[in-house]
């Protein structure tokens, strides 16, 4: 099925309930509708009211594509939900809910929470640790002096507080490149700390690409440690942090899109 490319196309698409309800069925069951109490196949459509029959004798027979997803119990129709979904998916500056709220004809209060059931929904729940050529980073989340107000500025620029970092998040990046990344946020930025989010999220033997901040010294022992300087150089062959500092970006850009 032909996705659709802008917001206008996504709104004029998803305003076919026949549209939603294949797409929806074509991501949760591509080997065919099952029944999502006992995982049975003989089902029979019914076209009236967009639901399923189990032809299997149990309680809770009929089904609709919303049950066991983030719609279920939700009056909004799947044409505000796919739509939202389509938004948070493609802005990559991000999307508040005063946006959603815009574009699509509902609250802002209910915007707000259709964000936050498909943010849940794009939770990853794997736990395993990451294997192949893994990055590691860590950034500085927060505001900058020069946008606070002047008593605030005063406290983050007074002597003695450190530059650039000051008042902000330290926040620890991993990435399995061609996979997934794992944020987390530090307390701080020593050996222990980095060294502790490496080995809690990054298969033993697995290949690894640092900056040369010094806490991640040695761990050349445990992993293919390889660290690329960036006082000198940015690349080095297939030792870089490039894939983490593209996501750091959109990070900050997509927190820029929420909370401008």
């Amino acid at each position: 099925m032909k996705q659709p490319k802008t917001l206008q196309a996504a709104i004029i698409f998803y305003a076919d309930p026949d549209n939603c309800l294949n797409h929806l069925v074509a991501q949760r069951w591509p080997d065919g509708v099952e029944c999502p109490t006992c995982g049975g196949k003989e089902v029979k459509f019914i076209p009236t009211r967009r639901i399923w029959e189990c032809k299997t004798k149990h309680p809770k027979k009929q089904f609709s594509i919303k049950i066991g997803t983030i719609f279920e119990d939700s009056p909004i129709g799947l044409d505000k939900w796919l739509t939202a979904a389509w938004m948070v998916a493609n802005c990559k500056n991000g999307v508040s809910s005063y946006e959603i709220h815009r574009a699509i004809g509902v609250t802002q209060k209910t915007a707000w929470f259709m964000l936050h059931r498909i943010r849940l929904a794009m939770q990853d729940e794997d736990a395993g640790k990451f294997q192949g050529h893994v990055e590691v980073d860590e950034t500085f989340i927060g505001g900058k002096a020069r946008f606070m107000h002047k008593k605030q500025r005063a406290k983050m620029t007074q002597p003695g507080m450190p530059k650039g970092g000051a008042n902000k998040v330290i926040v620890g990046g991993v990435l399995e490149r061609g996979g997934k990344v794992r944020t987390q946020i530090l307390e701080n930025r020593e050996r222990n700390t980095l060294q502790g989010l490496v080995r809690d999220n990054v298969e033993f033997g697995s290949q690894l690409s640092t900056d040369d901040c010094h806490s991640y010294w040695g761990l050349d022992k445990e992993y293919a440690h390889g660290i690329v300087d960036h006082a000198k150089e940015y690349v080095n062959g297939q030792i870089h942090t490039n894939g983490l500092e593209n996501f750091w970006s959109l990070v900050k850009r997509g927190t820029q899109g929420n909370l401008h």
